[in-house]
């Protein structure tokens, strides 16, 4: 049964297996186990993370395209639902049709990138995709009678998405199970729905072909594959998934901006939890996403208790003050990659 959930692509080592079970567990126990609005917030960023990075994995682990227009697509489904909802009010109908026109847009927009772009070199593809995605961030920066500009988009959801909505008039296990806390499982049960779906696509022949065109791109046309065809519907699907994670992400937030969506930092992010966890995996998303996040929202908080519980001592205190937790984020990731160059999923595999 497991197996089959799992398309047949087991984690294959017992640390891997219990690592995983361990980020899925502590993420769906998340109110009860860590309860507070930082602690969920952390979880929600995770689980939508996991699928924005397993959809680029799909492109750069699996398909071997480099792309930095992934931003632009998780963007587009941020502000299809924001626009929506601002527009036509907080109902279902918004969303459903802010989120079909997103994905409608995005699948367009990466058709014909795909086609224009994927017949040259590798460098030039990623070359042209950072050149639309900067004009897609300008664009939504400058057009503010329609976005909102640099201060973005603020909205207001279904009432019973909200965290004055109760479901229960008592608490369940000492937790009141507001709004909020169903957003919470409808974004986690979303987003493990969506991963075990490129689980399956990465594992089916139309995966194993990806694979032989990352692996050698003539030898696989030699077989008869029409690459620009494979490489092209790869984008379309890597680009409706990462649209599903802005939606995502909009729905919780409440507010959508070129700083929390469209910002080259983001791409940078998924780049690195993608070489954290390992490409070529769907697994790393996962591993990935979680010690990624989890560094960036805790890490700080760690190094100033660790400066303090250090004084007296020279120079450590100073090395160890919150404020320089980006230069010790920098650190981990050089030595992750020293130690783990097939990131972590690699080496536990191994």
């Amino acid at each position: 049964m497991l197996d089959r959930l799992l398309s047949g692509d087991m984690p294959r080592s017992k640390a891997l297996g219990l690592l995983v079970l361990i980020v899925v567990l502590g993420l769906a126990l998340t109110p009860f186990v860590f309860p507070g609005t930082r602690s969920l917030d952390v979880a929600a960023r995770i689980s939508v993370f996991i699928v924005l990075v397993a959809s680029y994995d799909l492109l750069l682990g699996y398909t071997g395209i480099v792309s930095f227009a992934h931003t632009m697509f998780f963007g587009i489904g941020a502000y299809g639902v924001a626009l929506a909802i601002a527009r036509m009010g907080p109902s279902w109908e918004a969303i459903g049709i802010g989120a079909v026109v997103a994905l409608v847009i995005s699948a367009l927009l990466a058709l014909i990138i795909g086609l224009f772009s994927l017949r040259v070199r590798a460098i030039f593809f990623a070359m042209v995709t950072l050149a639309v995605a900067s004009a897609f961030q300008i664009l939504a920066s400058q057009l503010s009678w329609l976005t909102g500009g640099e201060d973005g988009l603020t909205y207001r959801i279904p009432s019973v998405l909200t965290p004055g909505f109760r479901l229960f008039e008592e608490p369940v296990l000492g937790v009141n199970i507001t709004g909020r806390t169903l957003l919470f499982y409808g974004i986690f049960l979303t987003a493990m729905a969506l991963f075990l779906l490129m689980l399956r696509i990465v594992n089916s022949p139309f995966g194993r072909v990806l694979q032989a065109i990352r692996e050698n791109d003539f030898r696989a046309e030699a077989l008869g594959y029409r690459t620009v065809v494979y490489r092209t519907v790869a984008s379309v699907l890597a680009a409706l998934f990462a649209t599903l994670a802005g939606i995502m992400i909009a729905l919780w937030l409440r507010y959508t901006g070129p700083a929390t969506t469209l910002s080259f930092s983001i791409m940078v992010d998924i780049l690195l939890m993608v070489v954290i966890g390992g490409m070529g995996s769907m697994y790393g998303a996962i591993v990935g996403a979680a010690i990624f996040i989890l560094a960036q929202n805790y890490l700080q908080a760690l190094m100033k208790q660790a400066s303090v519980a250090t004084q007296g001592i020279p120079l450590l205190p100073e090395l160890l003050h919150s404020d320089r937790w980006l230069l010790w984020l920098g650190v981990l990731f050089v030595l992750s990659v020293y130690f783990f160059p097939t990131g972590i999923v690699g080496r536990l595999r191994k």
